[in-house]
């Protein structure tokens, strides 16, 4: 959903990757077809997302170069939106818990710096009245392709923008994209989660082949109820960044060690104000890819700021090197 609201620059970036690189189809493996950039507001900030895009390569495949997108692109944003789920959220939250107006709820959008449109806002709240009344068995023609697929990898996701708010759960079909059921709760207990996943498929004759999500645990009793036996699985980014997360804070810590050891730019830049010769040039150079590694935070999990800090504080060093000699060798210098 595009507007006319001109579009800030990102303050975050994520990169995404398709979880699994073997097509379900037939079993070969995908290659990445393209890459999309796409830029979401959401609450934490203009975020830039840049999503790999599987594609399998067997043409006798009926999902020949059909796009495999990641699961965690579905939980950011739906698709062809600017905003994020959790703008969503805010604004289902505002409207229907605090009985607030479109004018009020843009007011409140731009306090948490949300820069957004009043139009858009009341595109939104009937976005959100759509996922909260959609229901798979309402649509003939949709639940005709869904079970013409053969099997249902399902994703459920809960996204609440602030403490004490409902809780947005959206229930995907992986394979198609779709949404299947979306339903504000006020309890995130096993009974109510287990009715929602009842009501996401009914309708459906394709069997349920596997369930993704975070690692809740009434999510995976709830699951474990309706789907006995069916596979669960963790969302691998969850997965990984609490995996990750001690690992992830030493990395942090030696990170803030290194920044106290690159100090002194300021005075540099200062020295060689205003000459515009070679040296000068080099200098200010220099300068300005020691800030853009400091400026580097890292992407977790699996992208840790320090050690990104640390290979390119020593390229640098390595290429200071390669500079000074260059320079002793000069003849004439």
């Amino acid at each position: 959903m595009g507007g006319k609201t001109k579009r800030a620059k990102a303050t975050l970036e994520r990169r995404l990757h398709p979880e699994e690189m073997t097509c379900p189809e037939c079993g070969q493996a995908m290659r990445i077809g393209y890459t999309s950039w796409r830029k979401v507001a959401t609450l934490e900030g203009m975020l830039l997302l840049k999503v790999s895009i599987g594609r399998c390569e067997n043409r006798a495949c009926e999902r020949y170069h059909r796009p495999s997108h990641p699961l965690e692109e579905g939980r950011v944003v739906l698709p062809h939106y600017e905003y994020g789920l959790d703008v969503l959220a805010f604004v289902g939250a505002q409207r229907y818990r605090e009985s607030a107006s479109a004018p009020q709820i843009h007011a409140r959008l731009l306090a948490r710096q949300v820069r957004i449109g009043q139009r858009n806002v009341q595109y939104l709240l009937e976005r959100y009245d759509e996922l909260v009344a959609l229901s798979v068995r309402n649509d003939p023609a949709r639940c005709a392709r869904l079970n013409a697929q053969g099997r249902l990898i399902l994703a459920i996701d809960g996204l609440q923008p602030d403490v004490g708010n409902e809780v947005l759960w959206i229930v995907r079909e992986v394979l198609s994209g779709e949404v299947l059921l979306a339903r504000s709760l006020l309890s995130s207990c096993q009974k109510d989660l287990a009715a929602l996943l009842r009501e996401a498929v009914t309708g459906l004759s394709a069997p349920v082949a596997g369930v993704v999500s975070d690692g809740q645990q009434s999510i995976g009793k709830a699951v474990a109820e309706v789907f006995p036996g069916v596979p669960y699985q963790l969302c691998q980014y969850h997965y990984l960044k609490q995996a990750a997360g001690p690992a992830w804070e030493a990395d942090r810590h030696a990170k803030k060690e290194l920044k106290k050891r690159v100090r002194g730019i300021r005075p540099l830049e200062r020295a060689v104000a205003g000459r515009e010769d070679e040296e000068a040039h080099i200098v200010r150079g220099y300068c300005a890819a020691v800030r853009g590694a400091l400026a580097d935070e890292g992407k977790a999990p699996l992208e840790p700021g320090g050690l990104h800090l640390h290979a390119r504080l020593q390229a640098i060093d390595a290429s200071l090197e390669r500079a000074e000699q260059k320079r002793g060798a000069c003849r004439n210098p």
